[in-house]
């Protein structure tokens, strides 16, 4: 008969959530801990922004959702779904196939009630300290906190789904510290109004720097959208008339002017930031599991610390892991099984030298340590997950609906303003 063990689960989002059903449907006894009065995570909207724009204050009030208002997903709802809970159509939607975040959130809520999991969330319950008893890896103390009383708890495992869309990342080039302009993270940006005939930069090139520049643009005098990718040239995008393509930003002077890798500049105020970091400050792990530069680890596939595993785990670290909900959802399900132990580990050693390999390949690569979590838009490691677990993965569907979806990506781009999101090129593929 396969143990039952007492699991700790952090936060109640959308791995937290998958989590908690995997758990929950092998057997285990399963407490899930949630900072916030409701479950969702990053999906549940607050106008509230915090006191310090930049996140840099350890004194502020933390707002964990970086929602902004008119946010839709960058999938497709064909994409959304878990393995055994798709995504379909709800109350909020409209004609789009690209589910804004009130419809993402109910679907979230559905699955929770569906699965008996609410019953397992502790709300208004911070996590402050999770680390081993002794040297043992089989137990390992909770310290969480609610109404201002602390209390302890003894777990046979911990698994860590704190998500990683709250704690900003600040850009960094010469002459930050003396530039005058207004400085602003994307994690507290929720409404356009402010920045009513402003000259903005923003930097990043991802879809939701995108969808910001695009909003913030009908009401700003000019947006600069600065790109990471060095082969960026500088050019007026041909769909707005007040927003502008550049490369990275080389520095910035005490004037207000912006100067990027072309040489081009700007007299801007206000660029907001828009990179997040990994962040777990409650966790104990004498450095075993560390964060390096956005990489995490060393962990085997992005969940396990060989040394602690696999009583230490962690769900939903990779991004750009299309479909996002399936990997998170089938990194759940291996994690339960392995905790079951229906699914063995390899070694500790086997893990550690697979981890290298890993790393070894990115240095060839000239890929930065960065990067380490990105999965790129490909089914390939969610694939690996479903092998693991004696599944065939994601259906012929949803394979035809991303290919398609990966093709307008790149044939629109941002020059046509992401056209890609019309709903034609997906209902085409339904009809």
């Amino acid at each position: 008969m396969a143990p039952v063990l007492k699991v700790a689960v952090i936060g109640a989002g959308v791995s937290g959530l998958a989590t908690a059903q995997a758990l929950k449907t092998e057997g285990h006894q399963v407490v899930v801990y949630e900072k916030s009065d409701q479950l969702g995570g990053t999906w549940v909207y607050n106008p509230q922004v915090e006191s310090d724009p930049l996140g840099l204050d350890p004194d502020r009030e933390i707002i964990h959702s970086s929602l902004y208002y008119s946010l839709h997903t960058n999938l497709p709802y064909q994409l959304m779904g878990f393995s055994d809970y798709p995504f379909a159509i709800r109350k909020y939607s409209d004609s789009s196939v690209f589910p804004g975040h009130e419809e993402v959130l109910d679907f979230l809520n559905e699955f929770a009630r569906e699965f008996g999991l609410v019953k397992l969330i502790r709300f208004k319950t911070e996590v402050v300290r999770v680390e081993r008893v002794g040297l043992r890896n089989d137990q390992w103390v909770v310290e969480s906190r609610a109404d201002k009383v602390s209390s302890d708890e003894v777990f046979d495992a911990v698994v860590v789904c704190n998500g990683h869309y709250t704690q900003p990342s600040l850009a960094d080039f010469p002459g930050i510290e003396k530039w005058p302009g207004k400085q602003m993270h994307s994690h507290n940006y929720r409404v356009p109004e402010p920045f009513q005939d402003q000259i903005v930069v923003v930097i990043g090139d991802g879809p939701s720097a995108i969808d910001i520049s695009l909003e913030i643009s009908k009401v700003a005098k000019e947006v600069h959208l600065s790109s990471k990718s060095p082969d960026v040239k500088i050019r007026k995008l041909d769909c707005v008339d007040s927003m502008w393509q550049h490369s990275k930003i080389d520095r910035v002077d005490g004037n207000g002017e912006v100067i990027f890798q072309e040489c081009a500049s700007v007299h801007a105020y206000h660029p907001p930031l828009y990179r997040y970091q990994y962040y777990f400050p409650f966790l104990k792990t004498e450095e075993i599991v560390a964060v390096d530069d956005s990489r995490v680890g060393p962990l085997y596939k992005h969940i396990f610390s060989p040394q602690l595993a696999p009583n230490l785990s962690f769900v939903g670290l990779p991004y750009n892991s299309t479909p996002v909900f399936l990997t998170i959802d089938l990194q759940a399900k291996w994690i339960a099984n392995v905790l079951s132990g229906k699914t063995l580990l390899p070694s500790e050693e086997e893990m550690l030298a697979n981890i290298q390999e890993h790393y070894r390949y990115m240095d060839d690569k000239g890929i930065p340590k960065q990067y380490t979590h990105n999965l790129g838009h490909e089914f390939v490691y969610s694939d690996w997950l479903a092998s693991q677990l004696g599944l065939t993965g994601a259906d012929e569907q949803t394979r035809s609906v991303l290919k398609r979806y990966s093709k307008f990506v790149v044939e629109k781009g941002l020059g046509r303003c992401r056209e890609w999101r019309l709903d034609s090129v997906l209902q085409e593929h339904e009809s």
